[in-house]
């Protein structure tokens, strides 16, 4: 779920596109009987692949009794309340009150305030505010305790001082699942002491394309790993059916994203799974099996699809698999407006989501209170039923009884409220920490370097050596976990400051040097390096290759130098590095390891006497690529030829010596690129297909040679040979746009510095209106230029060329080098044109960006 970021919201965001692969075969996206639920693209198999589970929480007589009552008092307006989620920055206690809110988020980078230096206290008053709004009965209302849920996905994360867990693919790294148990507890504990009650975690993901920005919220790439995983989490989260669950202890976990966000097409953020049926249970649902099982009381759906069917409006598995075949009792909630991309939906208005089995909408911006009133109308005109409402509402409030939440009281009142001393508790950190040293995999340790002597001459370098903020990633305490310092990590260690401690300890020394320059020649080098932070969406990539010329050379400096160098590698993902690989002595991946970067010296270094330490344990959650295009890249893969293969990683009692690794493909990245990629030059070239939008959601692919949707038709024309134009007429009644896209992405950042995106156009009649050109490359990561000034000062008729430097729109977000749309064209004005030769050019005359 991403943060309160307006760039991201719905105009664009829809180019998540479906998959146009399964658009082109269908010859529609997002269909009406698609979306309804209907089945007529999954499995006709006669025994469905799809599990029948049993919770270990039970239903119970006395909690069903209750939510029989309460729904007889409850009026439509409050019932709907209960549905609506919004943001901290977008709702007050007396918004709760008039509009009966049942459950508020903040997302990541929200504090109370607008302070990301909250305290404790500031957090809890403001859970208290909420509580007891929701506990207000004047005018005749029923008290509902709210409940707020929190992206606590490596441990407390919003939260300074907190501790902070390794990500999810380290810990898959430590194939240790009661870990993971201890993970979830500590948790849980430190959200308590805040009075907040929800946790939306585990991310259960199974990670199929690691170019995807998620990947380090995935456990692993194969689905035993994170079966394993998913059960123990909740119970850490949760507490153990029959024994502490749902204790003062323990908060609401959720397993999510409901279904196959790892499976999508490309590794793109928000995109289509395009696999059968039987692919998505045995890979996809493995990690909910055991979620389900030990009784997560909440499921978060997908922003993805699956064959072309938004998850939020997707009936067949929100109802039919997961409510119905698994028996899942609990709620359903929607990610960050995850509704609003729905075909036919709305931020403000989508009754296709609740009705597919959508029990809470995510509501996080300023515009909720529309979306409210028109859910209340939907309700009265029976478009929700009063059935499908009231099955909404029970689940919410057995989630709410369950929780204990019409007892607990107040969040000050409970257990561990303000105990500010378990927010990165000692005992915490212990865990964390054991947990840091289980996870690190060790790639290469030519000539035993590994472990170095403690009492060492020990230089430690590179931009990650004392980078708290960098070693955390995203997710950490910001959204993307950047503009943080050391002081954002009060209580926790940096790698150098782990090593300089354990050194010190031991009678040696430790110097920092970020760029390698050092006072005296030590024995060995740590250099530590790797990926900045980021989370969904910005990070998604476009090929596995991990480019740092300042870091390879500073490793080649230090060899030259005659320096054993051991390399600390911090990465949310497997990426292609042989020449760095090739760098160095010994090269370890420590993941993204949180607060405690200690862990990694514990594992590193030697005791004083010269002995081990901690051996080192961790095995590859994912194959490593032998090439930067190899993905996907997983274990069972036809022709599966990795560089490190899954479940790989050397011990201290391993002699592997490990050979020169290939850089062929760090040479063919930097190959020549064709001075011209056509997108449509007479047709629409492959990999692009040209689709329509309009501004409801609603998407069709143009295969013929029209088209029409809402305010936008598509026609052709001939220029020089048959049909080698399109005209484009948007008629001004709402806003519409066209697309030239693939599920593909490609790489243009060759053309960066000179290239510009040229087409060709004929005015047919001036627009009334703005019109913008853009370039996409997923939800946040898009860019718009205005043309209508181009356009207005063409001769009508007549053709003429238009040039727009890609810089422009790489200054306006577009990651160059993962483009899935090259041209897409909007306004919601009147505009007639027709398009010829549209194409990214390596060398253009183009202005100046703003001119």
């Amino acid at each position: 779920m991403p943060t309160n970021d307006k760039a991201a919201v719905y105009r664009l965001a829809v180019l998540t596109l479906c998959s146009l692969a399964v658009v082109i075969a269908l010859a529609g996206c997002g269909k009406k009987n698609t979306e309804s639920g209907a089945t007529e693209t999954l499995s006709t198999a006669t025994e469905s692949p799809w599990p029948k589970l049993e919770s270990a929480v039970k239903k119970d007589p006395a909690v069903e009794a209750k939510i029989t009552e309460l729904l007889g008092k409850l009026s439509v307006e409050q019932k709907v309340g209960q549905l609506i989620q919004p943001e901290l920055r977008h709702v007050t206690p007396a918004d709760v009150i008039e509009y009966g809110v049942g459950s508020v988020l903040n997302g990541g980078g929200s504090f109370p305030a607008e302070n990301k230096h909250a305290k404790v206290e500031d957090w809890l008053a403001l859970a208290d505010g909420f509580y007891n709004a929701s506990m207000n009965t004047d005018n005749g209302r029923v008290a509902i305790p709210i409940f707020w849920g929190t992206d606590a996905v490596h441990g407390h994360n919003n939260i300074i001082g907190a501790t902070l867990f390794p990500h999810n693919i380290g810990l898959g790294a430590t194939r240790n699942p009661e870990l993971i148990k201890q993970i979830g507890a500590a948790t849980a504990a430190e959200i308590a002491v805040t009075g907040i009650d929800w946790s939306f975690a585990p991310t259960l993901a199974v990670v199929r394309d690691d170019r995807w920005g998620r990947t380090y919220e995935s456990y692993s790439e194969d689905p035993a790993v994170v079966k394993s995983y998913g059960g123990k989490m909740v119970e850490g989260l949760q507490g153990v059916a029959g024994k502490d669950f749902l204790s003062e202890q323990h908060v609401i976990a959720t397993a999510k994203h409901f279904l196959a966000d790892g499976g999508t097409q490309g590794g793109q953020d928000r995109g289509d799974a395009t696999i059968d049926e039987a692919e998505l249970v045995k890979i996809h649902n493995a990690g909910y099996e055991t979620a389900l099982a030990a009784g997560t009381q909440t499921v978060m759906a997908s922003f993805s699809s699956w064959q072309g069917v938004k998850m939020h409006g997707n009936k067949y598995l929100l109802t039919d698999q997961l409510k119905n075949q698994m028996g899942f009792d609990g709620l359903v909630v929607g990610d960050w407006n995850g509704h609003a991309f729905v075909s036919g939906c709305t931020p403000v208005s989508c009754a296709q989501a609740i009705n597919a089995g959508l029990d809470i909408f995510m509501a996080p911006e300023g515009n909720w209170k529309e979306l409210y009133h028109n859910t209340v109308a939907q309700v009265k005109s029976d478009e929700i039923s009063q059935a499908r409402l009231d099955d909404a509402v029970a689940r919410i409030l057995r989630v709410k009884i369950r929780a204990g939440l019409f007892e607990k009281g107040a969040p000050s009142m409970r257990e561990l409220a303000g105990k500010r001393e378990i927010i990165g508790s000692a005992e915490h950190r212990a865990v964390a920490r054991q947990a840091v040293r289980e996870s690190i995999v060790l790639l290469k340790n030519n000539s035993q370097t590994l472990p170095v002597k403690a009492n060492s001459k020990i230089l430690v370098a590179g931009d990650g050596a004392d980078n708290i903020g960098k070693q955390s990633g995203g997710w950490s305490i910001t959204w993307q976990g950047t503009g943080n310092t050391n002081a954002d990590f009060p209580g926790g260690s940096s790698i150098y400051q782990g090593i300089a401690g354990a050194a010190k300890a031991a009678g040696g020394a430790a110097e920092l040097s970020v760029d390698g320059n050092y006072k005296t020649k030590p024995d060995v080098a740590f250099v530590v390096f790797g990926e900045d932070p980021y989370a969904e969406m910005q990070g998604d990539i476009g090929s596995l290759i991990y480019k740092n010329e300042t870091n390879l050379a500073l490793l080649k400096k230090l060899k030259a130098d005659g320096i054993k160098v051991v390399s600390l590698f911090i990465t949310g993902r497997p990426l292609w590095a042989n020449n760095f690989i090739n760098a160095s002595d010994a090269f370890a991946v420590i993941w993204l390891p949180g607060s405690e970067g200690a862990g990694v010296a514990d594992v590193v270094l030697t005791k004083a006497d010269g002995s081990v330490n901690y051996d080192v344990k961790g095995k590859l959650p994912f194959s490593w690529p032998s090439s930067p295009a190899q993905s996907p890249l997983n274990v069972g893969d036809a022709d599966y030829k990795p560089q490190f293969a899954f479940d790989f990683g050397l011990t201290y009692a391993d002699k592997t010596e490990t050979p020169v690794l290939d850089e062929t493909a760090a040479q063919l990245a930097a190959a020549q690129v064709p001075d011209t990629v056509p997108v449509f030059n007479q047709r629409v070239m492959n990999p692009w297909t040209l689709v329509l939008l309009d501004h409801v959601n609603n998407m069709a692919p143009v295969t013929t040679s029209s088209g029409e949707l809402g305010a936008v038709k598509v026609s052709s024309q001939d220029k020089h040979v048959q049909e080698d134009t399109r005209r484009l007429q948007f008629n001004g009644s709402a806003k519409a746009t066209a697309v030239f896209g693939s599920t593909l992405r490609s790489d243009f950042s060759s053309y960066a510095e000179k290239g510009a995106l040229v087409f060709d156009v004929k005015v047919n009649a001036k627009p009334d209106a703005d019109v913008t050109v853009g370039m996409y490359c997923g939800s946040d990561c898009q860019g718009e230029i205005s043309v209508a000034e181009q356009l207005n000062a063409a001769p009508v008729g007549e053709w003429s060329s238009v040039s727009i430097a890609l810089d422009c729109f790489a200054k306006k977000r577009v990651k160059l080098d993962m483009v899935l749309a090259p041209f897409m064209i909007s306004s919601a004005g009147n505009l007639d044109i027709s398009l010829y030769n549209v194409r990214i050019e390596k060398n253009a005359t183009a202005p100046a960006c703003g001119e």
